[in-house]
């Protein structure tokens, strides 16, 4: 007699999920829960000031303050946590090689586009990725500054040569660096960037971008660079 199926184990709740992201968020950032009364407390409190003044007299308006700022103070307590546990989740894997990748596959916006597989890397697991969007071009190099600069050059000249119009900017990631991008920073500091392509322009220039980049060794997608080889002849 067959074994009945085991039934599917139940995904939490949304309100466990975000219990859970807030202990995981709180065990990276001391500083959460004080953000997250912050976010929730001035909305309410602007909420039921605005009911004292202009809802004296009035109990449905002054209601619908006091409950309009409730619901404003949860609803940026929401994206308080959400922005807290993403730089905690980043902040367990930066310094790592490929934490820039991650975030290049994570968390982009919609009007950039980036690959989390490196352009160009070295035996030291420096290396290079590129994000296109509505700013231009932007390569960015994971590791120290002094040995990912050769490899932002050689991959900018490779830009402007087949883009020439194109604006190429440059970010460094290093942990070790106080001066450089952090993993949390890399998303915000794209948004920075003027426009300067469209949607169609940002798909043209990301697809000769990908063209060119299928000239050199293709590398399969969870492969460490530093262990691809040419295949043998046969």
């Amino acid at each position: 007699m067959a074994r009945p199926t085991p039934a599917p184990a139940k995904e939490p709740g949304r309100l466990k999920q975000m219990w859970q992201v807030f202990q995981m968020t709180r065990r990276f950032d001391g500083t959460i829960v004080l953000y997250l009364l912050l976010a929730f407390l001035a909305p309410t409190g602007a909420g039921i000031v605005l009911a004292v003044i202009f809802g004296a007299g009035n109990p449905v308006l002054w209601i619908l303050y006091i409950v309009a700022g409730v619901l404003a103070g949860v609803l940026l307590s929401l994206i308080v946590l959400g922005r807290r546990a993403e730089k905690a989740a980043f902040s367990q894997i930066e310094g790592q090689a490929g934490a820039v990748g991650a975030v290049l596959k994570s968390s982009l916006r919609r009007s950039w586009t980036g690959n989390e597989i490196p352009i160009n890397f070295n035996k030291t697991q420096d290396a290079v990725y590129r994000a296109v969007g509505k700013g231009g071009v932007v390569l960015i190099g994971e590791g120290p500054r002094t040995r990912t600069q050769p490899m932002l050059d050689k991959e900018r000249a490779n830009v402007r040569r087949i883009l020439p119009e194109v604006p190429v900017h440059l970010i460094y990631v290093d942990a070790r660096d106080p001066e450089a991008t952090s993993l949390h920073r890399i998303v915000p500091t794209l948004a920075k960037y003027k426009r300067a392509l469209n949607k169609s322009e940002i798909q043209a220039v990301s697809n000769r971008l990908q063209s060119l980049g299928k000239n050199g060794l293709p590398i399969p997608k969870g492969i460490d660079p530093n262990r691809v080889r040419a295949p043998r002849p046969r």
